[in-house]
């Protein structure tokens, strides 16, 4: 990744990314695809599934869904964003982990191998009367591009879901956008990105960072049902020559309460953002 000097024009566009999750034999595992080197957007990096919301995603028929728009937007808590919109940014998610990790989170299997990649999405659910399983997408952090954004040039508004893997179906990157993956323990896929194994973007490193401090899905489940989803708009600064990205409760940093656990910044060494504290600041509480 190339740090980025320019500031975007345009305001931050809708997005939906999902953290599948299941329980490995050492703890839990969460799912990242490698997006591949030619991409405009984290070329080259470990991300999870996810992508910008279409407009299809927003105009989907009521009848594939299993909660209402007016549910959805409830459960993703945002009083600003519309019923409409909020109900296809839980599509977008659903959508774009079918197409990226061939993974169809739906009340019942489809009638065929979804095989994800190449065959529509809309048109599979259209096709098959399939209806969404949107109650098994967890809201979990909305994270904003900070205004001068340092690893892309662009600008996102991304939800973060978590989501039960299907013990019925198998997750596999799609060989077009993604040309890798892997199931790794959150603790493991951070050692790989120290040791510079995988790229990361800040967002997937300080998410990774949290969801080291869970054994199992059942205690990320557990957390979920306690709190309401945070927004997090990083500030990005320039001191003494170097790039510094501050979250919430950092000195710098608008916002004085903390918003997610783990160190409050990451500064640009190595060719990337690191902890200042070294990788064991990723999980020290």
């Amino acid at each position: 990744m190339e740090l980025n000097n320019e500031i975007p024009l345009h305001p931050p566009r809708d997005a939906s990314t999902v953290l599948l999750l299941r329980d490995g034999a050492l703890g839990i595992e969460v799912f990242l695809v490698k997006r591949h080197t030619a991409s405009n957007v984290l070329g080259g990096a470990y991300v999870f599934p996810g992508g910008k919301l279409d407009a299809a995603d927003s105009a989907l028929n009521p009848r594939h869904l299993n909660l209402s728009a007016q549910a959805l937007h409830s459960k993703l808590g945002e009083s600003e964003t519309s019923a409409q919109r909020a109900s296809g940014l839980f599509v977008a998610a659903l959508r774009e982990t079918f197409e990226e990790a061939g993974v169809l989170l739906s009340e019942t299997p489809p009638a065929r191998d979804t095989g994800g990649g190449p065959q529509d999405f809309h048109a599979l659910l259209a096709t098959q009367g399939l209806r969404l399983d949107v109650q098994a997408l967890h809201p979990w952090v909305r994270w904003i591009t900070p205004r001068m954004p340092s690893v892309t040039n662009r600008r996102f508004d991304t939800r973060f879901f978590m989501a039960v893997m299907p013990a019925y179906q198998t997750a596999a990157h799609d060989n077009v956008e993604a040309t890798a993956s892997a199931w790794l323990r959150p603790r493991e896929a951070l050692e790989q990105y120290w040791n510079q194994t995988m790229q990361m973007a800040p967002p997937q490193i300080m998410s990774l960072a949290h969801l080291a401090r869970h054994e199992n899905v059942a205690s990320v489940l557990a957390e979920l049902r306690t709190r309401t989803p945070v927004t997090i708009l990083p500030e990005s600064h320039d001191q003494e020559g170097q790039r510094v990205i501050c979250y919430p409760g950092d000195p710098r940093h608008s916002v004085a309460s903390r918003a997610l656990p783990g160190p409050t910044r990451l500064v640009w060494r190595n060719q990337r953002f690191e902890p200042e504290g070294g990788l064991s600041a990723l999980w020290a509480d």
